[in-house]
């Protein structure tokens, strides 16, 4: 059951832990390039299935956009000798660092730092591959003697991990891709429901990409994805740590971090990306304001228009991840908005990393 506690609290335990490896090299974009050994980023989707170590122990550090995941994730790994594994699917892009609020190159070599700029932005990407990439992390940080603290806000991937998702072992298929995308949102949602009702009560009306992803495996194996996926919790122990904020207050870092971005250099970071063939059509440009910045360059949008729009689409997504979080289970909520949380979030973390058994 999640719970709030107050900064004075008394905190109650949880666990898990594991790791990855590290190789750190500046790329033209000034952030930092990440292999990890035999988990890189070419793994095969559903190539997940691989044998977990039963007992470790893993921090998780969960929460909105604009909650201060990033600078807790610093401080708990730096207490704990811990090392940092990101579950943000925003930061998986090399070049895409400025409108991504990515960690710094100085932030990213204070601990060690795992799946951040393992992709081109035109490479595909998978929940699959996602999952082999950071269960193989874990394992490895965890075999250095090192914590795990795997780090994000994009609720589907993390609740993937936490449950141990496995998606069907479906290949892309183009042609049949294509043909869904001229679908209307709609006409996809009435063809899901038809195919496959429980995935569509899971998606939604109107996220597009997993819409057609489901259609896609059902259509080719000849069974509702529902039926062919399956969950198989892995053998740890987790501790996970949320982060809330009053909605008003997250409002307004973040309309402040989208103009601070601009005033960064947002437009040139696009202008780099489009250089190196990125489009509108690119999905990594799926990313909050990154297809708004490149209409600012095309001269089909005012910036100021951008920015407003960016700031819209960034509350909105702030409510959705909300909505997903509330459905966390075993969550130890901590106002990040409230003096001393980040002592809070440390403690418990020793704490658990140090429990017997």
């Amino acid at each position: 059951m999640s719970q709030m506690y107050p900064v004075s609290g008394v905190v109650p335990q949880a666990g898990v832990a594991d790791g990855g490896r590290l190789e750190r090299m500046a790329d033209s974009g000034g952030s930092l390039a990440r292999t990890n050994g035999a988990t890189d980023a070419r793994v095969s989707e559903g190539s997940n299935v691989r044998a977990l170590t039963p007992g470790l122990r893993v921090v998780v550090i969960l929460g909105a956009t604009a909650t201060g995941k990033t600078a807790l994730a610093l401080k708990v790994a730096e207490s704990v000798g811990g090392e940092i594994i990101n579950a943000d699917s925003r930061y998986f892009y090399r070049g895409m660092d400025i409108g991504t609020a990515k960690p710094t190159v100085a932030e990213q070599m204070r601990v060690p730092h795992h799946l951040i700029d393992i992709l081109e932005p035109t490479e595909p990407f998978s929940l699959g591959r996602f999952l082999t990439l950071v269960n193989g992390t874990v394992e490895e940080v965890a075999g250095r003697g090192h914590a795990p603290i795997v780090t994000g806000g994009t609720p589907q991937y993390l609740r993937a991990f936490l449950e141990g998702w496995r998606p069907p072992e479906v290949p892309p298929n183009e042609e049949l891709r294509a043909r869904l995308e001229d679908l209307s949102t709609e006409a996809l949602c009435e063809r899901l429901i038809e195919k496959d009702p429980v995935s569509a009560g899971r998606i939604g009306r109107h996220n597009r990409r997993r819409m057609i992803r489901a259609l896609e495996v059902s259509e080719t194996l000849g069974r509702p994805m529902s039926e062919v996926s399956a969950s198989h919790a892995p053998p740890w122990r987790f501790l996970i740590i949320g982060l809330r904020s009053d909605r008003e207050l997250l409002y307004e870092r973040i309309d402040r971090r989208v103009e601070a971005m601009h005033a960064a250099g947002w437009l040139d970071e696009v202008v780099r990306l489009r250089d190196r063939g990125v489009t509108a059509a690119t999905p990594a440009m799926s990313a909050h304001g990154y297809r708004e910045t490149l209409a600012v360059l095309d001269g089909t949008l005012q910036i100021g228009e951008a920015i407003r729009q960016t700031q819209t689409m960034v509350h909105a997504y702030v409510r959705h991840q909300e909505t997903w979080f509330r459905r966390f289970v075993d969550v130890q909520w901590l106002d990040s908005s409230v003096d001393g949380f980040d002592d809070v979030a440390v403690r418990m973390t020793r704490e658990f990393l140090t429990e017997r058994q």
